[in-house]
């Protein structure tokens, strides 16, 4: 049975991207979202088996969002997707409950590692 998968990123061309590699690979992208409040939604609506979540959008960014989902679902599985750099925010993340953290600008073979990882 394919993985469900949420995408949350402000950017559409990086969300076409990720949903490109997972679907490709026999994942299904249940939805895809562009910032941390539509993301709290989509996924109480969805329930995906995986959130991939970028962390800096517009409206709520990707960690409060995480945060969010997890208190409303301890075992949501959450990947968070962020650009070099940003050390703490990484920390912050893995700290919050999400499982994985993917690099941008990231490649497929890391993308597809990771998503095993923690689904299957």
């Amino acid at each position: 049975m394919a993985k469900n998968i949420l995408i949350c990123d402000d950017a559409a061309f990086m969300r076409m991207m990720i949903k490109d590699i997972l679907t490709k690979n026999g994942y299904n992208v249940a939805g895809e979202v562009e910032n941390g409040v539509k993301a709290v939604e989509k996924y109480n609506e969805i329930k995906p088996d995986l959130v991939l979540m970028d962390i800096t959008m517009p409206e709520m960014d990707g960690i409060q969002a995480l945060k969010k989902i997890k208190a409303a679902d301890p075992s949501a599985t959450v990947i968070m997707c962020s650009a070099m750099g940003q050390q703490a925010m990484v920390i912050e993340s893995i700290q919050s409950g999400a499982k994985d953290f993917i690099v941008k600008p990231f490649q497929a073979d890391r993308v597809l590692e990771a998503v095993k990882k923690v689904v299957g």
